[in-house]
């Protein structure tokens, strides 16, 4: 993130009396929009703080540092997408692949409303690791492993029901279709349409569904 010259500015008080949960949200909001926009080096404090009206020399009011506002806006994400994958993925009105279905579904929905603009928060700073603070390349670990952990519950009920050949070792096939997932997500948002999306999930419904 760009802007790293700013200087914590001890007991200077925002201009507008505000509440500070609310403005800590608001922060939040600005810093998912142009990371998800825009990457980690593309990204600076200054359009957050311009977007939600607070002045620059009262970020330090809100968050000890920027690395620990990156952390809240990671945490953020990470709070919101297991959100959306527990109600698919969980959702047992529909058989087990259905589900995954109906999350790629709803993810291709949500990049349409973005015009494509935005893609997955966790996979583009994955994407720019090098370029992180050290303690975000854990958060993001972590997140994946949570990920993989629910697709692999999905996908343990899809051998339950019958649906997947019990020969499947489902954490292993979790952890591949996130790799993958990723590469789809980038490849819609590079040409702007949901295609790469939908072959992802083709190919990867016939590759779990061969019997040999």
């Amino acid at each position: 993130m760009t802007d790293t010259l700013i200087k914590p500015r001890r007991g200077r008080p925002p201009k507008v009396a505000r509440d500070n949960q609310d403005t800590k949200a608001a922060l939040i909001r600005s810093g998912l929009e142009q990371l998800t926009e825009n990457g980690f080096a593309s990204s600076g404090i200054d359009q957050i703080l311009r977007k939600v009206g607070v002045p620059k020399g009262s970020f330090y009011h809100y968050f000890a540092s920027k690395e620990a506002f990156g952390q809240a806006v990671i945490d953020s994400y990470a709070t919101y997408f297991a959100r959306k994958l527990d109600l698919y993925l969980l959702d047992e009105t529909h058989p087990p692949l259905t589900r995954i279905a109906n999350f790629v579904d709803d993810a291709k929905q949500g990049m349409q409303r973005y015009q494509f603009k935005r893609g997955c928060l966790v996979g583009n700073l994955g994407q720019e690791v090098d370029l992180l603070p050290l303690s975000y390349r854990q958060q993001l670990i972590d997140i994946f492993s949570q990920w993989q952990q629910k697709l692999e519950a999905c996908l343990s009920a899809a051998q339950a029901c019958g649906e997947l050949a019990t020969k499947h070792n489902c954490a292993q096939l979790a952890e591949d279709f996130w790799i993958g997932w990723e590469g789809a997500v980038s490849r819609a948002k590079l040409v702007q349409n949901a295609k790469p999306l939908d072959n992802y999930l083709a190919f990867f419904i016939a590759r779990i569904s061969q019997s040999e």
